[in-house]
């Protein structure tokens, strides 16, 4: 009798530990996810208001909501010209960024070889090389051979984004079995229709998964826009929020433009996201734990 107090006295014991560790993750946990979404609230509600209210009370909700501003904000970063602008760029790195490392994963896996080995690792080298130590000698290039341009800005979109998308797809084509390509051989499929109806759609959420992270950061980004466009007549959401903001910032902080110009420029992209979200953590856990 008294060994069995003891054990349902340790198993009290037990449950009761367990069940203030849950309550301590969930707290921690909560107040990792306030902590991330602040700066949202914060865009979001001061999106609806003019200067007086967002100085006055920046957290707080707005008086009267009102697509006023947003409306405002629209056409002072010329939002659908620029839209569409961002689109295309994206939209064009990205495929390039797809085709190019989809297809040299593939033929370095299905290549085993020294030389195979060699380029792979130049790939993820390159990944350790930022952006800011190459940047003047390439806009210098791109200026001397006249590309320093949209054109010229894909091109080199698609040059940075490789590195990491052929790493992706490295790890994941070792997961696709030889013997369905061997077999689309034997039914006499070329090279170029394997590719296309073999292999990538067996390398669907990796594919997804590229197409999410170098989207979000060729949307974002606003250094090598600026350095290859500039204020040009064609600019990109980011570089309109720029230079909106110091046409009507020269006596301080136009915040009535900022806060709903910024909201109205991530919606697209968050949009994108939310859709593809799932196939997020699949091909990136996929494709690492295979290289």
């Amino acid at each position: 009798m008294k060994e069995l107090s003891m054990v349902t006295s340790m198993n009290e014991s037990y449950f009761l530990k367990k069940k203030i560790q849950k309550v301590v993750l969930y707290i921690v946990l909560s107040l990792i996810a306030l902590y991330t979404l602040a700066p949202l609230w914060l865009l979001l509600v001061n999106s609806f208001k003019d200067q007086a209210q967002i100085i006055a009370s920046p957290l707080g909700l707005p008086a009267n909501v009102s697509l006023a501003y947003i409306t405002k904000a629209a056409g002072e970063i010329h939002f659908l010209k620029a839209l569409l602008t961002t689109s295309v760029i994206t939209s064009l790195s990205v495929l390039l960024i797809v085709v190019v490392s989809s297809l040299a994963a593939w033929m370095m896996v299905r290549n085993k070889g020294r030389a195979s080995q060699l380029v792979f690792m130049l790939f993820v080298a390159a990944m350790l090389i930022p952006f800011q130590a190459v940047m003047y000698p390439l806009i210098q290039f791109f200026d001397d051979i006249r590309l320093k341009s949209a054109g010229g800005l894909i091109l080199m979109y698609g040059g940075f984004g490789l590195s990491m998308s052929v790493f992706l797809y490295h790890g994941f084509v070792k997961g696709v079995p030889k013997g369905v390509e061997e077999a689309a051989t034997i039914d006499g499929c070329s090279i170029a229709q394997m590719y296309l109806h073999v292999v990538m759609p067996l390398l669907k959420s990796i594919t997804v998964t590229v197409i999410v992270l170098n989207s979000m950061w060729i949307w974002n980004d606003y250094l090598l826009p600026f350095l290859v466009i500039g204020n040009s007549s064609t600019k990109t959401l980011v570089l309109e929020l720029y230079f909106a903001r110091i046409t009507a910032g020269q006596f301080g902080n136009p915040w009535q433009l900022i806060f709903p110009a910024v909201l109205i420029s991530i919606i697209p992209i968050i949009i994108v996201y939310l859709f593809l979200q799932k196939f997020i953590v699949k091909g990136i856990s996929d494709g690492a734990i295979k290289s």
